[in-house]
Order: structure tokens, then C-alpha cells, then sequence
């Protein structure tokens, strides 16, 4: 079994969504609100097959965000590839000169490859907090 890592293309999009509404809890994120319009991020592979996607935000200081991974809801075996994704992701962070790298999650899978690679992760619950200016 293969893993190899690509950027997102425009029509993996439908893929993405595909797998966002296949998670009870996940809505799908529209593509204007994604990093570079929905390719600013990488898809794992296994063998050719879509298995793993998770995006990348950079910013105008030296902190990077990942954000928005998700998996094909009908593969099993994605740990390998999320790691990869994530050591990924954190590579290409390093190579646009962010200094920091931040992630949030709740997903305990997600938390236990963080802590992994190295990440501090905080089990203090937290909330997202958002509003809609448009």
C-alpha cells in the first residue's frame, strides 16, 4: 500500500464534500472560505485512491493553520496517511517561513498523531467562535 501526497486540485472538491456530508457532525465548508479557493491544501493517496485532505492556512505573520482534515468515511486504515498529511502540511508551513503552526481538533485520533509529531496539545476543552460578517 502506496501513500503518496498531492496539492488539492479544483475538482477534488466534490470529493471533499462528498466526505463532509458523509460525517453526521461535519457541514460542508464552502470553497470561498478554503485556502486558495479550495486547492491551498493536500490530498494523501493510497494506491492512486483519495483517502485523506486537509488544508493550510498562511498568514501575513509566521503563524500557519491547519485546518478542515477529513477522511474517507469508507476507508479504514487512515492513521499512516493522516500523519503524512499533517507532517506534510507542517513541511510546507516550515518552507513559507512560518515559525508557529496551529491546529484545533476534537477528534481524539487527530489529538493522539498531533501529540505524536510533537504538538502541545491542550485537553482543556475550548470553543470555536465564529460570526458570519458578511
Amino acid at each position: 500500500m502506496q501513500l503518496t501526497s498531492r496539492v488539492l486540485t479544483k475538482e477534488d472538491y466534490k470529493i471533499l464534500v462528498s466526505w463532509w456530508k458523509q460525517h453526521k457532525e461535519w457541514t460542508p465548508v464552502p470553497r470561498n472560505m478554503l485556502p486558495e479557493n479550495g486547492t491551498g491544501g493536500l490530498m494523501i493517496e493510497r494506491d492512486g485512491k483519495p483517502l485523506v485532505a486537509g488544508f493550510l492556512y498562511l498568514t501575513n505573520s509566521k503563524v500557519a493553520w491547519t485546518e478542515w482534515i477529513v477522511g474517507d468515511p469508507n476507508q479504514r486504515g487512515k492513521k499512516e496517511a493522516t500523519t503524512l498529511l499533517i507532517e506534510s502540511l507542517e513541511n510546507i508551513a516550515k518552507d513559507t517561513g512560518a515559525e508557529i503552526i496551529l491546529s484545533i481538533g476534537r477528534n481524539e485520533t487527530i489529538k493522539k498523531i498531533h501529540r505524536n509529531l510533537g504538538y502541545a496539545v491542550d485537553d482543556t476543552p475550548s470553543y470555536e467562535i465564529s460570526k458570519n460578517i458578511k
